[in-house]
């Protein structure tokens, strides 16, 4: 066996750098780059070793290691899984910064790899800095804090580990059923540790996500499921994009005449004028397709989890509608009493349509679904119209942005009151081009996001959008100065309420009073400060401007085509108006309480609850 003698950082990144993928039929780089912060723990050695390999494997710098991580997914989530971006920090803080966007990557089933410096193995110089000791257990550092937000965990202790830990690592990002994010704790000693690596371990591989079949038992039940059903829906999840079944799902919706619902994470599934679109789903949806799911008697669920924002915490569904689940994940299929289908979505997708020949829904049904589309067609029409008043809503935001929007651009949004506005008036007009983050609801996604989404973006030609409020604004902004120093461009819509004003809205909802979410009722002296967003966004290396109106607004869009770099544009937004899906969500009401509002809410969360489709 001929060998080379290297450090294990150099190793980790030669292996990095040798992977590969097929990209719409082009070989590309499955890691096709790091975003880094440099610190004690990384940058001796895999700093090292990344620079010297920088034409192979770029090195992009950003402000926090959160916004890193939240771009890292964001990108897994443009790229539909088919590449993964590398994220690496120091130990301590650096480490710990980032497992806020593992837990983003896990919910959402996402890829992407968090390389973290980690204690001395010899344990010999500790404690070191930003090391924390557990007494009774000198093996814990930090990093373990990964665990629960991982798919994958190892804490590389001698450098041959990586023989064995790094193809698992690579099976685990690309599985279709387990993929989610991977963390390596690489211990400063071990990192710099030379070792006789087998030159064959660096070759290049060039990996193919596979695509589980399913059983051909569990097609034919679900055909037999349709086959008996009087008003079936589809609902389109995530899985439908990292499946590429898009097309796929558009046949089989046509030839069978099924309305087609999507979930946050499955919008863009189809194009808002197909034929079978219904809309999208759940609480954050709207009351159109909420209605053809409620009157449905076989679900049949592609690549979704079924959460309780798409179900309504399972008040949404008649409790005799029986759910078929087709998911690569044997756990989301096999959930609250689904008949399952084990198995990729576009092959299963055309299996099942092949079993179910030429039947098609009932006329009257389909028909049914086409008047729903016309009705939400109409809703959206309502929702982002010029009422004259000021300042705008957030649906009329989104509508101005959609209008002067292309096909070929991608919008991002995520926590708070623009979940439900983006999902409900954002009509796509391409497959694969909205990301909303709403597994985790992470406050400052948006910002990061975008700057993760124009890496994967920059052979399409279009802009990327993002849509943040102005308190995720403040939670983490810093990202816009990465996208400037990279130059990876977007465009940022600040949506100025004063505060938090979807939970505040949550909070009166039920029945508290106002308290400690908006700007204008919070505790202190300076409650009557304001954050100028634009000069703190010019200060960022942006372009920035404010708009008044919906013109001014559509303008700015328009003008921002043109900047060289980001742009970012602040709209004053009215504090409670917003588009309703008219569904129940379950949260915590207190069961006691002084104020008649909170007993009146909790009379009507116990009438939601007694609702509820009961399974596991």
């Amino acid at each position: 066996m001929t060998t080379v003698r290297i450090t294990t950082a150099e190793a980790l990144v030669r292996y990095l750098v040798a992977q590969r993928t097929e990209v719409d039929g082009r070989e590309v780089p499955l890691y096709p780059g790091v975003l880094a912060i440099f610190g004690h723990g990384n940058v001796t050695s895999l700093g090292h070793a990344l620079e010297q390999h920088r034409d192979e494997i770029p090195v992009w710098r950003g402000q926090t290691e959160e916004g890193m991580g939240l771009a890292a997914v964001a990108f897994g989530k443009a790229t539909r899984r088919r590449q993964v971006m590398v994220c690496t920090s120091s130990i301590g803080p650096g480490a710990t910064n980032m497992v806020t966007a593992a837990g983003v990557a896990m919910a959402n089933r996402l890829p992407a790899l968090f390389i973290s410096g980690d204690a001395f193995t010899s344990r010999l110089p500790d404690p070191v800095l930003q090391q924390v000791e557990h007494f009774g257990d000198p093996t814990t550092t930090v990093n373990d804090s990964f665990r629960p937000v991982v798919r994958y965990w190892d804490r590389i202790s001698h450098p041959a580990q990586l023989l064995t830990s790094l193809p698992q690592v690579t099976r685990t990002l690309l599985d279709p059923a387990d993929c989610g994010p991977v963390f390596l704790g690489l211990p400063q000693d071990v990192a710099a540790t030379a070792y006789d690596y087998p030159e064959g371990f660096f070759e290049p591989v060039v990996h193919r996500v596979p695509r589980p079949r399913a059983d051909r038992e569990e097609l034919v039940a679900a055909a037999a499921a349709l086959r008996a059903a009087e008003r079936p829906v589809l609902i389109a999840g995530g899985g439908v994009h990292y499946s590429l079944a898009e097309a796929e799902l558009a046949d089989f919706a046509q030839r069978h005449g099924i309305p087609v619902v999507e979930t946050v994470a499955g919008k863009s599934s189809l194009v808002a004028d197909h034929p079978r679109y219904a809309g999208p789903v759940g609480v954050t949806g709207a009351p159109e397709p909420n209605e053809a799911c409620a009157a449905a008697d076989v679900v049949l669920a592609v690549g979704t989890r079924l959460n309780d924002f798409v179900t309504g915490s399972w008040t949404l569904f008649d409790d005799r509608a029986r759910i078929v689940a087709l998911n690569t994940a044997r756990f989301d299929a096999s959930k609250h009493l689904a008949t399952p289908v084990v198995g990729d979505a576009r092959e299963s997708l055309m299996e099942l349509s092949a079993l179910l020949g030429d039947w098609s829904a009932p006329q009257e049904w389909t028909d049914h679904g086409t008047a729903l589309q016309h009705r939400l067609l109409e809703f959206v029409a309502g929702r982002v119209a010029d009422d004259g008043g000021l300042p705008l809503s957030y649906a009329q935001i989104v509508g101005a942005v959609h209008r002067r929007a292309r096909a070929e651009d991608y919008v991002v949004a995520a926590a708070g009151g623009l979940p439900g506005e983006v999902n409900v008036n954002w009509l796509s007009r391409s497959v694969a081009s909205f990301d909303c983050e709403y597994g985790f609801s992470c406050m400052g996604y948006e910002i990061a996001g975008a700057w993760g989404a124009a890496f994967a973006r920059e052979q399409d030609g279009g802009e990327v959008f993002a849509l943040v409020g102005d308190g995720s604004y403040l939670m983490l902004n810093s990202e816009i100065y990465s996208s400037v120093l990279s130059g990876k461009k977007m465009v940022v819509i600040v949506c100025d309420n004063g505060g938090f004003a979807v939970i505040e809205r949550l909070q009166k909802s039920q029945g508290g009073n106002s308290y400690n979410n908006m700007l204008r009722d919070s505790t202190g002296p300076g409650s009557d400060v304001r954050v100028d967003f634009v000069a703190h966004a010019a200060s960022l290396g942006a372009h920035a401007t404010r708009a008044g109106s919906i013109a001014e607004l559509e303008a700015a869009v328009d003008a921002a085509r043109s900047h060289d770099r980001t742009s970012v544009i602040v709209v004053d937004v009215r504090e409670s108006d917003w588009t309703e899906g008219g569904l129940f969500w379950q949260v915590g009401v207190p069961e006691v309480s002084e104020l008649d509002t909170v007993r009146e809410a909790r009379t009507v969360h116990e009438a939601g609850i007694a609702t509820q489709r009961r399974g596991v």
